[in-house]
């Protein structure tokens, strides 16, 4: 007999889960609140730089020592995103972390980016009249990256290390090491080979 995955657990490994569960409920009402204990303070007269940084390691599932996080940040469960260390966002960001989200050593992530790993069914009658099954595919970047501002990546895709992404691109699928892609969709404009 198989074990019974709470929706939780569907959620993480990509299998259809049920959105409206208490569990689910809970976790996105704590990430709301951290959300907005974190944006309230970065530039107020209680931001001393240090209460930030520990506010964002409550709400990320793991980080590295270093992390930046500027103000703006939307996430939505918190829980289910790993950044390494030395890791960079700009304002105004939101990471949708359904699925899991994974980011390696040393990644910029310019403003106005958004990360999506929920997606919905494509049969109309699954998706449309209050069916809240939803499944996700998670993102995973590699160490080095760099992402220009108003980058979207969506669901499933998986990028390299040291990939560099143009300002406003679409990222739809997945890319290797050292590509500079670019453009909606994102396409590889060349390859970025390190000399050091």
């Amino acid at each position: 007999m198989e074990p019974v995955l709470t929706e939780r657990e569907k959620m993480v490994t990509g299998l259809r889960y049920r959105f409206e569960d208490p569990e689910l409920d809970q976790l996105r009402l704590r990430a709301r609140r951290l959300n907005k204990q974190f944006n309230n303070l970065i530039g107020s007269d209680e931001d001393d730089g240090k209460k930030g940084p520990e506010i964002i390691k409550q709400l990320f599932g793991s980080t590295g020592e270093i992390v930046i996080v500027r103000e703006g940040i939307k996430v939505s469960y918190g829980v289910n995103i790993h950044v390494g260390d030395k890791f960079f966002i700009n304002h105004n960001c939101i990471l949708n972390d359904d699925g899991p989200i994974r980011i390696g050593y040393g990644a910029m992530i310019g403003p106005n980016s958004q990360l999506y790993t929920a997606t919905h069914p494509f049969e109309p009658s699954e998706r449309i009249g209050g069916s809240d099954e939803n499944f996700t595919k998670g993102i995973t970047i590699g160490d080095n990256f760099w992402g220009g501002g108003n980058v979207i990546i969506l669901p499933g895709v998986t990028l390299g290390n040291n990939v560099i992404v143009g300002a406003g691109s679409v990222v739809t699928k997945s890319f290797p090491d050292n590509s500079i892609i670019a453009g909606n969709p994102a396409k590889l404009i060349r390859m970025n080979i390190p000399t050091k």
